[in-house]
């Protein structure tokens, strides 16, 4: 159950590009990229970081299940235009399923003086759930907007969810995060 927002609070949309929204998944993708866009505008209004990452790698090592070989096809990695991208936005590129290891987003968001990150984004179990996981780890103060991500696999979005979420910080919609930040306007 969501509580409260920090001051200083920023929305991390994860891997809303080309090549995974094409994918087959558990929601409606349309619906997930529209509420994180509302979630990156209401930040964007408020002046609050947006922070915007794609991915275009994957952590090395043996997996019992086969990956992907060779380069993304062109445009794979590129972030879809409904996010509106602007000027003032934080663009991360990850190459792992977290979008703090390997990257200075940490650094980014403590010079803003961040100390809550919102989470929005695909995919649920995958890169949504690393990230949480990483920013908790952090220091950070982590919600995750769970009507603004999705997965390819059920069972993988309703675990973390159910059991995973609850555990790294707090839940909550999109409308329930941005009432939050009205409340905090007024």
């Amino acid at each position: 159950m969501l509580t409260t927002l920090d001051p200083n609070t920023a929305i991390v949309v994860i891997d809303l590009q080309k090549g995974l929204v094409a994918l087959p998944t558990l929601h409606p993708i349309e619906d997930v990229i529209s509420r994180s866009r509302a979630l990156a505008d209401a930040f964007r209004a408020r002046g609050l970081p947006v922070v915007l990452v794609n991915v275009a790698g994957g952590a090395p090592g043996r997996t019992e299940q086969k990956r992907p070989a060779g380069p993304f096809p062109d445009g794979w990695t590129d972030l879809v235009a409904e996010l509106d991208r602007q000027p003032g936005d934080i663009a991360v590129t990850k190459r792992t399923w977290g979008a703090f290891a390997g990257t200075d987003l940490k650094r980014q968001l403590k010079a803003h003086g961040v100390t809550q990150v919102v989470i929005a984004g695909v995919a649920t179990g995958t890169g949504v759930e690393a990230t949480a996981r990483q920013a908790y780890e952090a220091g950070f103060n982590v919600t995750l907007a769970i009507d603004a991500m999705t997965d390819t696999r059920a069972e993988a979005h309703d675990y973390s969810i159910a059991k995973v979420f609850p555990r790294l910080g707090e839940t909550g919609t999109t409308q329930e995060i941005i009432d939050l930040l009205d409340k905090r306007s007024a």
